[in-house]
């Protein structure tokens, strides 16, 4: 285990880079303040530096919002986003899982950086869409990853899931919840969003679903 000392580039912050996208950033965004000593926990926890984007962004946010609390980065935790990088995969998944939750959404989608789970491109994003109880390939990495989310076209990606006045409801939506839709997005294709219903639920009883029905 390297020390926090280690950890902290204070020459080359990746937050710089990070910045660098949000000043550029289409979608809106916000990012949320950290706790500093919940902050070195996490990064310390990671073994990650802040030279990378995603160590910078664990170690300076809480997490980042973006388009209108839709879409959550994950960061070392806020009230708003209680779940962290350094822990939540950990509370979730099997030890033999390998890969790490990064983000997820209000649709019930998920982000993982792939550390060996889904085969030999390692730091690889990968999607698992409510929509079909499928790991997708994103084809690009973390640092890809973030830029897409803040500069790309959500509308496009989010467009099956998305119904009128979406945004509106999810500005105060809490960031530890999803949306459960009946029926379930994986059955009944020919079925719009607008004609299935919908609930919150913990984002955590989410992922035990998908799990137990991928299974």
């Amino acid at each position: 285990m390297r020390e926090l000392t280690e950890l902290i580039d204070q020459q080359r912050s990746g937050w710089l880079t990070v910045k660098q996208w949000l000043d550029k950033a289409i979608n809106d965004y916000e990012v949320l303040p950290r706790n500093p000593a919940q902050a070195r926990s996490d990064l310390h926890q990671l073994q990650m530096t802040t030279f990378s984007p995603l160590g910078a962004i664990s170690y300076e946010t809480g997490g980042i919002l973006v388009d209108s609390g839709w879409l959550r980065i994950l960061g070392s935790g806020h009230t708003r986003l209680p779940r962290t990088l350094a822990s939540w995969t950990q509370l979730v998944t099997a030890s033999t899982f390998q890969a790490l939750l990064i983000a997820d959404d209000v649709s019930g989608g998920f982000f993982a950086l792939n550390g060996g789970e889904f085969g030999k491109d390692l730091g690889g994003i990968y999607y698992l869409a409510p929509d079909t109880l499928e790991w997708e390939s994103l084809e690009t990495n973390y640092s890809g990853f973030l830029h897409w989310a803040l500069c790309g076209d959500l509308d496009l990606f989010y467009k099956s899931v998305r119904w009128t006045g979406w945004r509106e409801e999810t500005t105060s939506i809490n960031g530890n919840v999803v949306y459960s839709f009946y029926p379930f997005l994986w059955t009944e294709p020919q079925l719009s969003i607008e004609q299935r219903s919908r609930v919150t639920v913990s984002v955590d009883e989410h992922w035990t679903l998908c799990l137990d029905l991928r299974n």
